[in-house]
């Protein structure tokens, strides 16, 4: 378990995608080689929970700018002494592997779960409370009935569908968050307010809190600036409250 916390507050809509995303990706890798039906259920879930964000917005060409961008400032670092020259070619090598691979024509994301036929019976019921229920798709039932190997293997081919924008994904964010330097903060009476510069490009706003603290921060921000609040909730049945208490945490402005 780990000693501290980490919260995360996107300032703009593609990063905010790449972690609905992430998040999505995450609970498949948990549940795919899961052996209970139940873990099957939620990995087909996320599944196609993933294919409904792909479908709705162009997250392929998002990831492609967005892998491109940091091709490009990242190779203005070449020339820097202080910068790994190995890590650094070893990074790009990666970023330009993707984004080729995402260029390609036959690389069409989704497109496999989108046109598999009990897939699409299944997403039409999702929208429905306890809508997959046996008697309401028996095939789906059926499918849950067969051996372990069987629904696994079937969730692998599903997964290999849409494995390139997972690691796109994950790259980019990775990139994202090993570009900041780490900063000692105090929130005084549990409030935090900073200016962001406008010659860089903040895209995400991470604050770290050890893992015993008992409060918890709302973020909020645009291009110009960012708000965190610290708040404290005695029970689940109280609103939260803000900190009077002066608040010292890690804060983390990604801004490549």
């Amino acid at each position: 378990m780990s000693d501290q916390i980490i919260f995360e507050q996107p300032l703009n809509e593609r990063v905010r995608s790449f972690l609905r995303l992430e998040h999505l990706f995450r609970n498949v890798d948990v549940r795919i080689h899961g052996q209970s039906e139940w873990d099957s259920r939620e990995a087909l879930n996320n599944l196609i929970e993933i294919a409904e964000l792909l479908a709705r917005s162009d997250l392929k060409g998002e990831l492609i700018k967005e892998l491109e961008r940091h091709a490009t400032t990242l190779s203005n670092l070449k020339e820097n002494p202080a910068v790994d020259g190995n890590r650094l070619q070893t990074i790009l090598q990666g970023i330009n592997g993707l984004a080729e691979q995402l260029r390609s024509p036959s690389c069409q994301p989704g497109q496999g779960l989108r046109a598999d036929e009990l897939i699409g019976s299944i997403r039409q019921r999702s929208t429905i409370p306890s809508g997959t229920c046996s008697f309401d798709l028996p095939a789906y039932h059926h499918w849950l009935s067969q051996p372990d190997a069987s629904r696994i293997n079937d969730l692998d081919r599903w997964y290999r569908d849409i494995r390139i924008i997972r690691d796109a994904v994950g790259y980019a964010l990775s990139i994202i968050r090993n570009s900041a330097t780490p900063r000692h903060s105090t929130a005084n009476n549990g409030f935090f307010q900073q200016n962001l510069d406008s010659g860089n490009n903040c895209q995400l706003i991470r604050v770290l809190l050890p893992a015993e603290s008992p409060y918890f921060p709302e973020i909020s921000g645009g291009k110009h600036r960012f708000t965190v609040r610290f708040l404290q909730r005695e029970d689940t049945l109280s609103r939260p409250v803000q900190a009077k208490d002066d608040i010292e945490f890690d804060l983390h402005c990604c801004i490549l």
